[in-house]
């Protein structure tokens, strides 16, 4: 009745995993009486659980990517104290298949359960904004996607403590996550968290690119749109021609397990290589969804708190185009090493080349931009200004790991492992975070504490430093990855040195814990009454902060780039009517969490092979869809008086920013 599923599944023998199954249990449970202290739950179940409205979907996309930072964070945590201490003979504290496991769930983690809905977070709040829209196109189908990623998020969570998870890597090449090598259900696991996931990433690449193509409000043509908004469309068009290609992926890589074709195996004519080209045909352009939001970010960023125009807006915009496209056309420089010939590295390595160009172009279209500008050294601002070295130092790597001669050297070395998290920490990462101290007053209604703010950045850049470069040293000293234990003295030093990095990166962690808690507990004093508390250039800086549920009461009218600004220059900051219309917006409904449960009951079942549980929940998610289709009264109007009392109150207690005439232009 229940498969493969019994009580040896869960690792009772493991102190380690009951231990930390304990304290989540401790945690999650004093959250739950929290709750019920304050008699929360009605007020959860209406505002957020069940809500349609893409600013709150991004909030709860931030909350999500939050907790499986931390989650991912014990876990390089744990795999740097083990490599530290497993030396001169010392056997350390992870037995191999446990360390296995974590540095795969790791990197699991990090790319697909943090990076991705952290960027989905911030563009769920901002992008509708910035177009001046109500909502995006399929309010709807953006809840099923969150709840989608949510089921997928706690998929992996529960392996830790019932099964196991895999031990492959984050890519799991086969044939080491075949059925052959790998019987356990770990990779069924990952199989199962990142293909709900990754159907949720799909719809949300489905629901943005419309919306930003079919939802712009007047006047606001391609070419005023925010780089913000660009890059979030480039990385959609990514979405919706790299992520079809893991679903697929991934569905052959269940056939050979579950029904033993052997496609990715060389028995019976299969090909392990159809696998990695595969896997990397989605993987690299995953590389630029992650990296193109934080160019987003950085430009805005950048335009703001240097109080000018961005330096080369075209430029910018098509740079990202031409990074959209190139790089679809770079995946083969993950297997240089995998002997598909000299013309075929050749190419690949000189496509590899050419992608920098245009990132290069980036970089001093946001000197040019700081060059003579009033730079405001806010905490956004340090995050970008440690970004762009810090960028810089890795894209210079990456060229190198271009040359094939020179990764057939260092491809299997600790020297990719640092030019890999000197890109997405130093790129993605440093983003995310700067877009969130940038947009939180906007989301939230009050502004983060700075000066905790100040002190979690330093922590980050100053532990980035300590924690990776030493491993460009290692690999050139031939310590190649995925070690657990090492034998040579001559490392240890510097892994000592990368050990006190993470230590150095947990305190900005805690810091980043410590501001959430202080700006909640000043968050009437810092309250953000202007909806503008940066003296912004774009939309989203026009409305109140927080936005009320309809955005706008008068959809504005776009007359040139850096929207806002301008018209804060003819002297009109927030849009005035005196007639306002009624709104139609959509109601809330419990149907998407309902999806996302069926979709988390179905890839729990199909690891564990429990076939009606699995039939039961596909029918049960086609049942749900169905219901919402036949669903006629998704909607509700605004009444107008409603309308009008928001607005009123709004200006009411606005004060109005001091106003800088110096655009810069």
């Amino acid at each position: 009745m229940f498969g493969k599923l019994s009580w040896d599944a869960i690792p009772v023998h493991d102190t380690l995993i009951m231990t930390t199954l304990a304290v989540v249990g401790l945690i999650g449970l004093a959250v739950l009486v929290a709750i019920t202290w304050q008699r929360r739950w009605t007020w959860l179940w209406r505002e957020w659980l069940t809500s349609v409205d893409h600013k709150r979907i991004g909030v709860m996309y931030i909350v999500a990517a939050l907790v499986m930072l931390l989650r991912g964070f014990a876990d390089a945590l744990l795999m740097r104290t083990q490599q530290a201490m497993a030396s001169g003979g010392s056997a350390g504290y992870l037995p191999p298949d446990h360390y296995d496991q974590i540095f795969t769930a790791h990197g699991t983690i990090m790319i697909f359960f943090m990076a991705m809905p952290l960027l989905i977070g911030l563009m769920n709040i901002v992008v509708p904004l910035q177009i001046g829209a109500r909502d995006l196109a399929f309010p709807f189908l953006n809840a099923v996607s969150f709840w989608l990623f949510v089921a997928g998020a706690l998929l992996v969570n529960i392996s830790l403590g019932v099964g196991e998870f895999a031990r492959t890597g984050w890519v799991a090449y086969p044939p080491l996550s075949g059925i052959d090598h790998s019987p356990g259900v770990g990779v069924d696991y990952w199989i199962w968290s990142l293909q709900i996931a990754g159907v949720g990433t799909l719809l949300t690449g489905v629901n943005f690119f419309v919306t930003i193509i079919r939802m712009r409000t007047t006047g606001m043509t391609l070419f005023r749109m925010p780089v913000f908004t660009w890059t979030a469309l480039c990385t959609m068009v990514l979405i919706l021609a790299a992520f079809p290609i893991l679903t697929a992926t991934l569905l052959l890589l269940s056939l050979d397990r579950y029904l033993g074709m052997h496609i990715f195996t060389t028995d019976l004519g299969g090909n392990p290589m159809m696998y990695i080209n595969l896997i990397w045909a989605w993987g690299h352009p995953e590389v630029y969804i992650l990296i193109l939001p934080a160019f987003g970010v950085f430009s805005e960023v950048v335009s703001t708190f240097a109080g000018k125009r961005l330096f080369g807006y075209h430029s910018l915009v098509w740079a990202s185009i031409v990074i959209t496209v190139l790089s679809f056309v770079v995946w083969a420089h993950h297997f240089f090493t995998m002997g598909a010939g000299a013309s075929v590295n050749a190419f690949f390595g000189i496509m590899t080349m050419v992608i920098a160009v245009p990132t290069g172009v980036k970089i001093f279209t946001w000197l040019f931009t700081l060059f003579r500008g009033r730079l405001r050294f806010e905490t956004p601002m340090l995050w970008t200004l440690g970004f762009i070295v810090t960028f810089s130092i890795g894209g210079m790597s990456g060229v190198l790991l271009a040359v094939p001669g020179a990764d057939f050297l260092l491809h299997n070395s600790l020297f990719l492992v640092a030019h890999f998290h000197n890109v997405i920490i130093g790129g993605a990462v440093f983003g995310y975070l700067c877009g969130l101290s940038y947009w939180f007053s906007k989301a939230f209604g009050f502004r983060l504490h700075e000066r905790s703010g100040r002190a979690a950045f330093w922590c980050w850049l100053v532990g980035f430093y300590f924690a990776f470069m030493p491993s460009y040293v290692l690999g050139f000293m031939g310590m190649t990855r995925r070690l657990n234990a090492v034998d040579v003295p001559e490392w240890r030093p510097l892994l000592l040195m990368e050990m006190l990095g993470v230590a150095i990166i947990l305190c900005g962690v805690g810091c980043q814990l410590a501001q959430l808690l202080l700006s909640f507990r000043q968050r009437h004093e810092n309250r953000d009454h202007t909806g503008d508390p940066w003296n912004g250039r774009t939309l989203e800086w026009a409305t109140a902060s927080p936005p009320p549920v309809y955005n706008f009461a008068v959809r504005p009218v776009v007359e040139g780039i850096d929207a806002y600004w301008g018209m804060k220059e003819r002297g009109v900051q927030a849009q005035a009517a005196a007639d306002y219309q009624p709104i139609y917006l959509p109601h809330n409904t419990s149907l998407g969490l309902v999806i996302g449960l069926s979709s988390l009951l179905l890839g729990f079942a199909m690891v564990w092979h429990i076939w009606w549980l699995a039939l039961a929940s596909l029918l049960g998610t086609v049942a749900t869809l169905v219901l919402r289709s036949s669903d006629e009264q998704t909607g509700y109007w605004l009444p107008v008086e409603v309308i009008e009392r928001t607005e009123r109150e709004w200006r009411a207690t606005a004060k109005n920013p001091e106003i800088r005439s110096t655009c810069g232009d």
